[in-house]
């Protein structure tokens, strides 16, 4: 039921769960990245796209695609990126949870959502990948069958780090 994990050199090559997580902040601090306004460079080379909310549809409107004509309702995600080499926009929802409460029920909805993006990027040819970041609260046992669906839509979920490889960036070299 673990997937990714972490500890060790895990949390130098993973964006780490810190309730609430911001993907730009945790790629500055990683050697050789560098955030300038949304555009993701490694070792000065342009390999990403971060989007948060409403910065997913500028996104959209510079791919002319009227998000209206396709969907009825917006999406908004917590962090997205588009990683550029592997022509992916990888959805990346945080759910941080210390009580039963409605996350538990959001947690059902990846698939439906996936494929709303999905719908979305669909004619500029781009791939989406949605994935939850969530806190050590979902492993509990009483989470498997919701874990379990998560994985049988083809979504995705980590506990408290996401490995930068799977979001298809490069890992900076370790000392």
């Amino acid at each position: 039921m673990i997937i990714g994990g972490k500890g060790g050199g895990n949390t130098k090559t993973g964006l780490i769960f810190e309730g609430k997580t911001d993907l730009s902040t945790f790629l500055n601090a990683q050697k050789d990245y560098k955030v300038d306004n949304g555009k993701v460079y490694y070792k000065k080379k342009l390999v990403g796209r971060i989007f948060k909310k409403h910065g997913f549809y500028k996104f959209l409107e510079e791919l002319r695609i009227n998000w209206k004509d396709l969907i009825s309702k917006k999406l908004l995600p917590d962090d997205s990126i588009f990683v550029i080499i592997a022509n992916t926009l990888f959805v990346i929802e945080c759910k941080f949870q210390q009580v039963a409460g409605s996350v538990d029920e959001k947690l059902q909805t990846c698939d439906f959502k996936r494929k709303q993006y999905q719908k979305l990027l669909s004619k500029a040819n781009i791939e989406v990948e949605y994935i939850y970041l969530l806190s050590d609260w979902f492993r509990n046992p009483s989470y498997k069958d919701v874990l379990d669906y998560i994985h049988s839509v083809h979504c995705y979920y980590f506990f408290e780090y996401i490995p930068l490889a799977k979001l298809g960036l490069p890992v900076p070299e370790q000392k």
